[in-house]
């Protein structure tokens, strides 16, 4: 057998291990716990904040650049002799950033789909190993034990690594923490796209309709304005036509997320892209709509470039 067949077996091993463990239930249960247990943490504005709305994008993953840097740097100073002091104030910097990259990972956890729950769960376990054999590596070299330091420190990294691999699983083949919503200005065609009679939408009723295959919400209100946005919320591809609209905003069934229906801009988490939105004019009783260009062009609502 050659070399690439070998490691194509390899490869293929992997992924049968992680798409297993994707459709393994067993540990449901305690998921489902966990899940109800982050979620009912009382922290108001602040979760949006740790979703990372602000930034546009998940904040864990910025978040946890400190504890993989700083262990990785402890790991390097390891293998050069008498560096010991500085591995150790290493060691400890990532232990005490590891805190508040758990928590954004646990927020937007708690928000994802069961599958992505299943192989989440091991990354944090995985990481919370990292976490143990890091402390008793801290431990271990204030007591001048540096052998059992060193090894300690490498059975961490090992385990991060793990936990490293579980979590780009979860971001590029399951894209959590991915917009959902980002084809949709590549996928539109430019000008005006009929999408049916205006007495076909109800007042205050969202209704799907779909342009270029891709779904599209449209909502009239009360004084007649009509409002249209991408119908697949941007958190994880949420129905917004299934969802509620209320106060000019639609919320998403599937996790809560709130949405303008002026503009798409997204007011409330865990998502944290808007939708791409679409003018709307009415031309012979037909609603007619296009994609909105500062969409087209990859710009926020209110003019600032989309990170």
């Amino acid at each position: 057998m050659s070399v690439t067949s070998r490691r194509r077996m390899r490869q293929s091993r992997v992924l049968r291990l992680l798409d297993r463990l994707e459709r393994e239930p067993g540990a449901d249960p305690l998921i489902e716990v966990l899940r109800r247990g982050v979620r009912a943490v009382p922290l108001g504005r602040g979760r949006d904040v740790l979703h990372g709305r602000w930034l546009g994008h998940p904040v864990h993953p910025l978040m946890v650049q400190v504890p993989v840097g700083s262990w990785l740097s402890a790991a390097v100073l390891d293998l050069w002799p008498g560096r010991s002091r500085e591995a150790a104030l290493l060691v400890g910097v990532g232990l005490a950033a590891a805190t508040p990259a758990a928590v954004t990972g646990a927020v937007d956890w708690a928000e994802l789909h069961p599958q992505q729950q299943r192989v989440g769960l091991v990354h944090a376990l995985a990481n919370t190993a990292a976490v143990g054999l890091y402390g008793a590596s801290l431990t271990c070299r204030v007591r001048g034990r540096e052998t059992a330091a060193r090894a300690y420190g490498f059975l961490g990294l090992t385990a991060v690594g793990l936990g490293g691999m579980l979590g780009g699983h979860l971001a590029y083949r399951q894209a959590s923490g991915a917009n959902h919503a980002e084809e949709v200005p590549h996928v539109v065609t430019q000008g005006w796209h009929r999408t049916g009679a205006v007495d076909e939408f109800p007042v205050g009723r969202p209704v799907r309709r779909t342009v270029d295959d891709v779904p599209v919400l449209v909502v009239r209100e009360s004084g007649g304005t009509i409002h249209a946005l991408a119908e697949r919320c941007s958190h994880l591809a949420g129905p917004l036509s299934e969802g509620t609209v209320a106060d000019g905003c639609v919320r998403c069934p599937w996790h809560g997320s709130v949405f303008r229906l002026s503009d798409g801009w997204n007011v409330q988490g865990p998502a944290t892209a808007p939708q791409p939105a679409f003018d709307t004019r009415i031309v012979d009783g037909h609603v007619e709509i296009r994609l909105r260009q500062q969409d087209r062009d990859g710009r926020a609502p209110g003019g600032r470039k989309a990170g």
